[in-house]
């Protein structure tokens, strides 16, 4: 047949990712993945450099998404799938573009871990994420704030004629345009993907990229790639090179033969062909290859451990198998940022398919014969010659302009191709995308102010990139104004001057909540705890005198209220105010306290007030914290505060020896 690219719908059981955390990102989430570079002399220069440059100060401008459940109801969910005779890809275009699964017809063999629900997790760099099939990051060090996002989809007209899907967005933490065509040409086994990254604008910008592909898991399951050395990353944030395959008394390419999660960025010669795969015990699985401008390559491991194999079960529904993560990526290592000059790009060509090899000698003890025969049989199905020409083909029309389109991403790319007059061809970021959240800041580009506020809504999102915050400084001073101005002063790291301007602002503000709590952020960073507790308490003060109009209801108003009170308790138990935190506490509605999030607040409330019983009682009822973040421990020192008894398996989600 010749390939097809049609729209289905797809049921899942799904829990819905509800409203965005209205309040600003002044600091970024909790990113495991990070190391300490000052003083070492073992890692390479290049990789020294990239890990310490320009790493996030703040998350700005985009929104935590921290508003999800865990109640699953069957949910219609829109696809683009694509389909020859041999391969069917299966894509979601409203959640990051991820590729939920890859069918190889002739076999009958699902070639990714297929997760059989969609349950938000946290994460991704501003929270929600969910598990399985192929996404595709880009921003910076960790799960794009786009996984669960909708992207750009429409046909192009393929290399052979055929149709091409292609996917795009405006990557917003680092204002970068990129592009992912999906081309599976006729009787292929192999589903290229084309990437391309461009900078638009005049200064040199730090880019990252990873390809993570989840492919299915068991004690068979071996993973192997063209190194005999890695960097191990382990969640007690310690990076050294180890060798491949054993290590430590254990081959590590076996995933459930290590205990804790783990990465393992494989050092890859720099004139070896690029690839990485996953066989089971048949020696059948998927490989995935690329052109040399992907140098990365990594095995992502849960283990065998009973945090790992906790956070399996937490991201699906019981009984489903485990999986583990093989990627590829800009940089030996996810600790890095590249850089990409002004005007430039970086474009490379990623195939996906099936891989069958000598289960013996991939599975044997010579590591150097399993790699070989697992090249061997790749370059026999796809020759490395192949992908390079095929990568030429795709590039040569990387700048086709879509015919019909398949579904819409956000409005911000058509805001700032229109500000800065950039040039795209091939993905279009048309003025008919510009929605609500687009408006005020439009406005502020044609006129030169910011309008007036909506009645009855919490602030909308701000922009931080140099030319807003220039316009904003011209405008006049109203306080919201001067609270996005704050914003955006903040992110460029003038932080004295977002100070400035937030207190600026409060002086005339008949709504003082916004100003007050980034002003509380501003004393946290600073060291300034009990001013910060008292402007937290003065700022969720203002917020209960808003509610009391009766227009604010809904749910903005709902994540505004929950999420001012996280924090302000948060801020007054840090302090050893526990009688003013509980009556943050007494305020909240029973919905918003029946969170398993506020369970655990309320837990560490009693245990503040010296109610050790009461506290306790709260983990013997059984509570879930729906965004519990990737590596937190405060299940564990939460409890560790009320009893010497073991962590009960419930709540046992450490990633580390020792957490």
């Amino acid at each position: 047949m010749a390939t097809t690219v049609r729209r289905a719908v797809l049921t899942l059981p799904a829990a819905p990712l509800g409203p965005e955390n209205p309040l600003p990102a002044l600091r970024p989430l909790d990113e495991m993945h990070t190391v300490e570079t000052e003083g070492r002399d073992d890692l390479p220069h290049d990789m020294a450099r990239q890990v310490g440059y320009e790493p996030l100060r703040t998350l700005l401008p985009v929104r935590v998404l921290d508003g999800y459940g865990r109640e699953r109801t069957p949910t219609g969910i829109d696809t683009i799938v694509i389909e020859n005779d041999r391969l069917r890809a299966t894509v979601l275009p409203g959640l990051g573009g991820r590729i939920h699964s890859l069918f190889h017809k002739p076999t009958g063999r699902e070639l990714l871990y297929r997760n059989p629900v969609l349950q938000p997790a946290d994460f991704a760099l501003n929270g929600a994420w969910f598990s399985g099939g192929i996404e595709w990051n880009i921003g910076a060090t960790g799960h794009t704030t786009l996984s669960c996002a909708p992207l750009h989809a429409a046909l192009v007209t393929a290399p052979d004629g055929g149709e091409m899907l292609r996917l795009w967005e405006w990557e917003r933490l680092r204002d970068l345009p990129f592009q992912v065509d999906l081309w599976l040409p006729e009787d292929s086994d192999f589903l290229y993907v084309g990437v391309r990254v461009r900078n638009p604008h005049e200064q040199t910008v730090p880019t990252y990229w990873w390809s993570n592909i989840a492919v299915p898991e068991d004690e068979t399951t071996r993973i192997l790639a063209p190194a005999d050395e890695a960097w191990h990353f382990g969640y007690e944030r310690s990076l050294r090179r180890v060798p491949v395959p054993d290590w430590e008394g254990a081959d590590r390419t076996y995933p459930l033969r290590s205990e804790y999660p783990a990465d393992y960025f494989y050092e890859v010669p720099p004139e070896a062909r690029k690839w990485i795969t996953s066989l089971d015990a048949t020696g059948q699985g998927l490989v995935q290859t690329s052109t040399d401008q992907l140098r990365g390559r990594k095995l992502f491991l849960w283990g065998s451990g009973t945090g790992g194999r906790r956070w399996q079960q937490w991201l699906t529904q019981p009984d489903t198998p485990g999986y583990a993560e093989i990627q590829a990526g800009l940089a030996r290592t996810q600790l890095e940022h590249v850089r990409l000059e002004a005007g430039a790009e970086f474009s490379w060509l990623e195939a996906y398919g099936p891989l069958a090899a000598e289960p013996s000698t991939v599975h044997g003890d010579d590591w150097a014969a399993a790699r070989t025969e697992a090249e061997s049989r790749l370059e026999a199905v796809l020759p490395r010659a192949r992908v390079e020409a095929a990568y030429e083909a795709w590039y040569a029309c990387a700048d086709r302009e879509p015919h019909e389109t398949l579904a819409t991403g956000s409005g911000w790319g058509a805001l700032e191709v229109l500000r800065g007059g950039h040039e795209l061809p091939g993905t279009p970021f048309d003025d008919s995308t510009l929605g609500d959240e687009q408006q005020p800041w439009l406005e502020l580009y044609h006129s030169g102010v910011f309008p007036a506020p909506r009645p009855a809504t919490p602030p909308g999102p701000s922009l931080v990139g140099r030319h807003w915050r220039d316009m904003l400084e011209t405008a006049a001073a109203d306080p919201l104004t001067e609270y996005h101005l704050g914003v955006a002063q903040w992110h460029e790291g003038d932080r004295a001057q977002a100070v400035r301007s937030w207190e600026r602002g409060l002086e005339p503000a008949l709504t003082r909540w916004p100003l007050l709590r980034c002003l509380a952020v501003a004393d946290q960073c600073d060291g300034h705890g009990e001013r910060a507790a008292d402007r937290y308490a003065e700022a969720f003060d203002d917020l209960c005198n808003d509610l009391g109009d009766e227009r604010r209801d809904g749910q903005a108003w709902t994540a505004v209220t929950a999420s001012l009170a996280r924090e302000t308790i948060d801020a007054l138990l840090a302090v050893g105010r526990a009688t003013d935190a509980r009556k943050v506490w007494c305020t909240l509605s029973p919905a918003i306290r029946a969170r398993g999030r506020f369970r655990l607040i309320e837990s560490r409330l009693l245990l503040a007030e010296g109610d050790i019983g009461a506290a306790r009682a709260i983990f013997d009822t059984g509570f879930e914290v729906a965004d519990l973040r990737e590596g937190a421990e405060v299940l564990n020192d939460t409890w560790s505060s009320l009893t010497d008894e073991p962590l009960p398996a419930a709540y046992e989600y450490r990633m580390r020896p020792g957490g």
